[in-house]
């Protein structure tokens, strides 16, 4: 398939709608797109071609694998992808002569009654073969606008398909790493209510001792039962996680798919991504697609207003005995021009030419439509990327100094020289930076996906 020649959006498109009305007539209303995104300088960064080669993880791939294999939705797309094919072979048969064969015989009889002479009755019988041929000439171009339109159709049903590979393949891969973030979080859900538990023998055994207080036992309490909590709606979210993964591989949504630990993520995104790389959207290709479509079907529009021209032939035999249609003696053939022109249909033709018109102008703005759309997922998933990376270097650091800090009010705790309100305090900070670190790399690895996807890598 041809890609598109460059990305200076709609400028690609003008050449191929001299027929339709009210389209750009230059390119100074054109949307103008940097070389490079955030304009950053050169050189051009090596990009990953897939989420296969920029995880390389086994237990995505495997799902990724599955996904293809067994996905409805990817299935559905396919056969609208054959439907396509099939309407191309279809309207190309319009171009050439269709021949058929008939066969007919009646037998009948009358009499002469009532007609004031009485002469018996009268049988009739007829046979006929034949060969018929019918062909409708292309004198304006309306039936080869036909075939191009399916054509175009069938190009832009390519690259849905290949959109929805795509798509697909982002969908697994983000619902993998969600998997695997909820997975550690009902990990650290556990911790957190084992952790909390052992705070609460530690009350017990001050009480036991004389050393502490009833309430200090209610709080410590509080903090258990609120871990519990959080565990039962963890994993309520994790096998959630799970049923949609199943789903997505044309499986069934259970909670028995297991994903624990993150992959490589040392690929770092590098600046001065080309914004060429946009020819590799599937969705832009079919968008542009479409506008030839369109822009086909107003030709089509544009052809149906004049006269249309056919030719029609017959070749066999007619005989009153079936045994005579072998016999050369009965051959019969004609031969007919035929010419249908619209004289008046309430203005029916125009209407349907402009309205032609105004669906290739509804096409082209919706390409313009795709490909902003497409600069604004790119130039986002690049934002967040910096921005993500930031947040964990903070989490990571917040979280050593949470760590560092709930095992010295530990140690204080049990020599007594703080209360059970810091302790309980500190190890709730220490937990919810770790689960907000959870979060945010998960956030990473999403994005890198949606990236992916922006960037026609996904698959």
């Amino acid at each position: 398939m041809t890609p598109l020649k460059n990305l200076q959006i709609l400028a690609i498109i003008l050449p191929f709608f001299g027929g339709c009305a009210g389209l750009p007539a230059n390119k100074t209303s054109l949307q103008k797109v940097p070389e490079r995104f955030d304009a950053s300088p050169p050189p051009v960064p090596e990009v990953a071609t897939s989420l296969r080669s920029l995880f390389a993880d086994s237990g995505l791939n495997g799902y990724l694998a599955r996904a293809l294999k067994a996905n409805p939705d990817l299935k559905i797309s396919a056969t609208r992808l054959e439907e396509s094919g099939f309407n191309t072979r279809t309207s190309r048969a319009a171009l050439f002569p269709s021949l058929s064969a008939n066969g007919g015989g009646f037998r009948s009889q009358s009499n002469s009654s009532g007609q004031g002479f009485d002469a018996g009755t009268f049988d009739a019988q007829r046979y006929s073969a034949s060969l018929d041929v019918q062909w409708e000439l292309d004198v304006w171009g309306r039936i080869r606008a036909g075939i191009t339109a399916a054509s175009q159709d069938h190009l832009a049903a390519e690259a849905d398909y290949r959109s929805a590979l795509q798509s697909i393949s982002a969908q697994t891969a983000q619902a993998y790493f969600q998997l695997i973030g909820a997975t550690r979080r009902v990990d650290l859900a556990q911790r957190r209510q084992a952790s909390f538990e052992a705070t609460l023998k530690r009350v017990d055994r001050r009480l036991d001792l004389g050393s502490g207080h009833y309430g200090d036992v209610s709080l410590a309490k509080t903090d258990v039962e609120t871990a519990k909590a959080r565990l039962a709606e963890l994993t309520d979210l994790r096998n959630k996680a799970s049923r949609l993964l199943g789903a997505l591989t044309g499986g069934y949504p259970d909670r028995s798919q297991t994903a624990v630990s993150w992959p490589s993520l040392n690929r770092r995104v590098a600046a001065g991504i080309p914004s060429s790389l946009l020819r590799k959207r599937p969705d832009i290709d079919a968008a542009y697609q479409r506008i030839r479509a369109a822009d086909a079907r107003v030709k089509i529009a544009h052809a149906s207003l004049f006269p249309s021209f056919s030719l029609t032939g017959s070749s066999g035999r007619q005989s009153s005995g079936l045994s005579d249609l072998a016999n050369s003696d009965f051959n019969v053939w004609s031969v007919a021009g035929n010419l249908t022109a619209p004289l008046f249909n309430s203005g029916a033709g125009r209407a349907e030419l402009g309205a032609a018109n105004a669906r290739a102008k509804t096409a082209l703005a919706q390409y313009h439509a795709t490909v902003i759309t497409a600069l604004r997922e790119v130039e986002d998933a690049l934002g967040s990327e910096g921005f993500l990376a930031s947040r964990e270097t903070a989490l990571v650091n917040a979280l050593a100094a949470a760590k560092n800090a709930e095992s010295r009010v530990l140690r204080n705790y049990e020599s007594g020289l703080v209360e059970i309100l810091t302790l309980l305090d500190t190890q709730r900070r220490s937990f919810d930076t770790e689960e907000a670190l959870i979060s945010v790399q998960e956030l990473r690895y999403q994005n890198r996906v949606t990236l992916a996807l922006a960037l026609g890598k996904a698959y």
